[in-house]
């Protein structure tokens, strides 16, 4: 395959699945692969070890904690990266109130109820309230959190907990950017994205009605738009410096 590779970057307590229609349409024309973020104990811990199993250059896609963690690969390889999609995400650091959220969390986690958790506390907070009802993105939601288990929502918990703020990072970044979030995110909201275009030299701010932050599982067909206009900007850029 000719076209660049996407490396898609989960959120919290995700997997492959979170990428299931992007992986559906854009793995028929090129490479695509998705970060294992399952033994990370640091977000650097988990930016070094995507980048060890990516391939020599690539399109980063990241939702939550993936675009997190894509702030901190660009830190480490910013020539690797050719593009970046960041959606529904957070440059800041945890803020003391979420900290102490996350801490109880992982207590109530070790004590059995990581699946109450996952349907009280994440479900509620992940979606649109057009989408709440939808069974089958919950029940996928709830399947993705608990295959992954209790130790890696503590391991993710701590990473998260005790990251860096990434906003000193965001005007360095040169290569095209597309941000996406949902308009109903209430994990990241819309000003965090606003924040974040602002900040990066040419990138694009889309947000996405009666979507919140799931935003690859809750608008499948908006962001794969996203991405081919993401993917045109780069391919098209890439060829003309290299064949210049």
């Amino acid at each position: 395959m000719t076209n660049i590779p996407l490396l898609f970057l989960p959120g919290m307590m995700c997997n492959h699945i979170l990428w299931q229609y992007q992986i559906e349409e854009f793995g028929k024309d090129r490479e695509v692969f998705v970060a294992d973020f399952s033994n990370g104990s640091t977000i650097e811990d988990m930016a070094s070890k995507a980048l060890e199993a990516a391939p020599p250059e690539f399109i980063a896609v990241g939702l939550s904690m993936g675009g997190i963690v894509a702030f901190e690969m660009w830190k480490q390889a910013p020539k690797r990266i050719l593009g970046m999609a960041l959606m529904d995400t957070n440059a800041y650091a945890d803020s003391p109130a979420r900290k102490k959220v996350r801490e109880r969390q992982i207590v109530e986690a070790n004590d059995g109820a990581l699946e109450q958790i996952l349907i009280e506390e994440l479900k509620p907070n992940y979606l649109a309230p057009i989408h709440r009802n939808n069974k089958k993105l919950l029940d996928q939601i709830l399947d993705m959190g608990s295959s992954l288990g209790v130790t890696v929502f503590e391991q993710q918990s701590v990473a998260l907990m005790h990251r860096g703020d990434q906003m000193s990072i965001l005007s360095k970044i040169t290569c095209p950017v597309e941000v996406l979030c949902g308009k109903e995110d209430e994990l990241c909201p819309i000003e965090y994205h606003q924040t974040i275009t602002s900040r990066i030299d040419g990138a694009r701010l889309t947000v996405l009605p009666d979507c919140g932050h799931m935003s690859s599982m809750e608008a499948p067909a908006m962001v794969n738009m996203m991405l081919r206009d993401l993917l045109a900007r780069v391919e098209g850029g890439h060829r003309e410096a290299k064949y210049a």
